[in-house]
């Protein structure tokens, strides 16, 4: 949380200047836990700060990445449950309405 209030567009930076550097911060948005249980192990995604920006609006994290035309990088495993979210709870409805009409 502290890191992305503090740099907000860490994202947009890393893009531009360092994209070998991008799958080592999503790779530190997913925390693996050490337990399996029944074969499986839980995992926790932090993807808030890659959704929304801090006045409460979409953040523009997909546009930098689609931007940066780096398929390994739109193909990790936090972008890809990013624009899962966005697509399925948001736009699949406005895209639909849109069609509809």
């Amino acid at each position: 949380d502290i890191m992305f209030e503090r740099h907000a567009g860490i994202v947009k930076r890393l893009c531009l200047d360092a994209p070998a550097l991008m799958p080592v911060l999503l790779d530190g948005l997913i925390w693996r836990s050490r337990i399996t249980e029944n074969g499986q192990r839980r995992v926790n995604y932090y993807i808030k700060h890659l959704m929304v920006d801090s006045h409460g609006d979409f953040n523009k994290t997909i546009e930098w990445v689609t931007d940066n035309s780096d398929p390994k990088l739109v193909c990790h495993p936090i972008l890809s449950i990013v624009t899962d979210m966005i697509w399925g709870r948001v736009a699949f409805r406005t895209f639909l309405y849109g069609k509809a009409w």
